[in-house]
Order: C-alpha cells, then sequence, then structure tokens
C-alpha cells in the first residue's frame, strides 16, 4: 500500500487552483503502473515520489498526465515540494527550508516556507532557462483552432512564438480580456498542424495583459490534448512565457517580479508568481516560479 495526497496548488483555497496527486513511496512502480494510477485519478498530472537517488536531494520524482509522462512541470513541483515539507515537519508548522527535487529534467531546487496561519509557499529555480523554438504556426491555423478571429491574436508588438524551458509551448497573444473569454478550443483543428518539439507536443498557451484580478500582470489559459482539454495553472508554460516576457517587453536589468493569473474560466483562479533576473544585456540569468498550495485529501492506494 502507498499513501498518496491530493493538493490544490497555485492558491490559497481548496477547490481553486490546480489539482495535484502526490503518490508517496512510489519505488517498485513500473511506468505502466504509473500511467495506469495517473488515469485512474484523473487529474492534468500525478507526480511519484521514490527516496533520492542523490544524498543532495529531498526525493526522486516521476511526473505523469492522462497522455503520458513529462520530464518537467511546475504544478507538480510546487505541490511536491509543499507535500514533502508537510510531511515531514506538519501543516501547522514555522519553517523556511531548500529541498531539491531530482526530475527527469535534472535536479529542482525549491524554497518553501511553511505557516501555521497561512497556506504553505514554495518557489522553484528553473532547472532550464525558457529559448525560443524556431518552429512557427500560421495565425490562421491558431485562429481557427481557438475559434477566434486572426486580427484577435496579438497586442502590442506581441506576436505567436514557440519557446520551452524544459515543455514546448505555442504562446499566443490576445487582443483582450474579452477575446480569451470566449475561446473555443478545438483539439481535433490543433492537433492537425501542431508540431512536435523533443518528441514533446506542442500545447496553446494564450496570454493577453491585465487580468480580472488588479494585481494581475497578465491572464492566461492553456489547452492541451492528452486527455485533459483545459488546464487551470500550468507552472511549466509559465517558465516558457519568462523568455516572451524578455523578449518582447525588454524589462532592463535587475529583478522583475510578475503574478500570472489561470484558470480564471474554470472556475478554479489560480495564481503564478514569476520572478525574472535579468543581466546588462537583458538576457535572463536566472528565473523562478513559485506558489501556494493547500491539501484536500490524503489516502491510500492498494
Amino acid at each position: 500500500m502507498r499513501e498518496y495526497a491530493i493538493y490544490d496548488v497555485f492558491t490559497a483555497e481548496r477547490y481553486h487552483g490546480n489539482p495535484l496527486a502526490v503518490v508517496f513511496d512510489a519505488q517498485g512502480l513500473s511506468d505502466d503502473e504509473m500511467q495506469t494510477i495517473c488515469c485512474e485519478f484523473n487529474l492534468s498530472e500525478t507526480i511519484f515520489l521514490s527516496p533520492p537517488q542523490h544524498v543532495s536531494q529531498s526525493a526522486a520524482a516521476r511526473i505523469f498526465t492522462p497522455g503520458g509522462e513529462l520530464p518537467f512541470a511546475g504544478h507538480p513541483t510546487v505541490g511536491a515540494a509543499i507535500a514533502l515539507a508537510e510531511r515531514q515537519h506538519g501543516s501547522d508548522s514555522e519553517i523556511d527550508m531548500v529541498s531539491v527535487i531530482g526530475e527527469k529534467i535534472g535536479p529542482v531546487r525549491c524554497a518553501v516556507k511553511l505557516r501555521q496561519d497561512a497556506a504553505s509557499f514554495a518557489e522553484f529555480d528553473l532547472p532550464k532557462l525558457s529559448r525560443r523554438c524556431i518552429e512557427t504556426i500560421a495565425r490562421e491555423n491558431l485562429a481557427e483552432a481557438l475559434g477566434i478571429g486572426a486580427d484577435e491574436i496579438g497586442f502590442e508588438n506581441h506576436v505567436p512564438t514557440i519557446w520551452s524551458a524544459g515543455v514546448p509551448f505555442a504562446l499566443i497573444p490576445v487582443r483582450n480580456l474579452g477575446v480569451a473569454e470566449k475561446i473555443d478550443f478545438d483539439p481535433r483543428r490543433w492537433n492537425s498542424f501542431s508540431p512536435l518539439i523533443e518528441g514533446l507536443p506542442v500545447w496553446a498557451y494564450v496570454y493577453t495583459r491585465g487580468g480580472v484580478r488588479h494585481d494581475i500582470h497578465f491572464h492566461t489559459r492553456m489547452f492541451a490534448t492528452d486527455g485533459i482539454t483545459e488546464d487551470p495553472a500550468t507552472g511549466s508554460a509559465a517558465a516558457a512565457f519568462s523568455g516572451a516576457i524578455q523578449h518582447f517587453d525588454a524589462p532592463g536589468e535587475g529583478s522583475h517580479s510578475f503574478v500570472i493569473e489561470q484558470g480564471v474560466e474554470m472556475g478554479r483562479p489560480s495564481y503564478i508568481r514569476l520572478n525574472l533576473e535579468t543581466g546588462p544585456g537583458g538576457e535572463i540569468s536566472a528565473a523562478r516560479i513559485g506558489g501556494q498550495a493547500v491539501c484536500v485529501a490524503r489516502g491510500t492506494l492498494l
């Protein structure tokens, strides 16, 4: 028997954010068994934790969606870091700690804050900085798959591009919140033209400036074709998005913080914190993704 927990990630409220299944003591499970368990939970992602392979790490991790395994993902990393810390110290502790989770992409360093009067918080250093991919997708194809007009794609100097910080995404700027809200995603149409990059499908990450909440910098939606059509919070997409922010907005040398809103249209609002460090030439030297998470359920796999 193996213990598991369900966390809502990138939120301080239960039944908001992005649900995540965390399976502890997963050593001995085959790839097929992990995939089957992931499909049984039927959440966008499930993370399986095993004893670390290196003494400097807290756990080894495998991340699955209903459609297959990912080398890296944001909301499982935040959720797992908090789940491990709360399992070790208790959810009512007051502690700051650092843990390292070994994912397929490599070791991911996480800082965790446990607080008695607030939801736990974790942030992690991106194991791989965002890079722009050479592949492109025609604006007309994007518009047809999203159910919007081609003239509603783009704002200011932002145009559709593909970026990856371990998982590739088509980053699609749209004119305003109204356009983002009315999107009617067609998975079959998307699959008819979406490329594979490094063996991974490219999913749609739609964004616009501002948000429903007054302190939001970007409002986003993420659409996939792996069994979960829309995702309420996607840390790996926010990681890829960091490259587009630097490329189009050129924030300049220094530290820059952004709050990204996602999942609003699904009734599961999520808030992802993105921090960028840029050098004298404006290039990103480091980036972090962070957010809160709350435990919703605990149980045992038989």
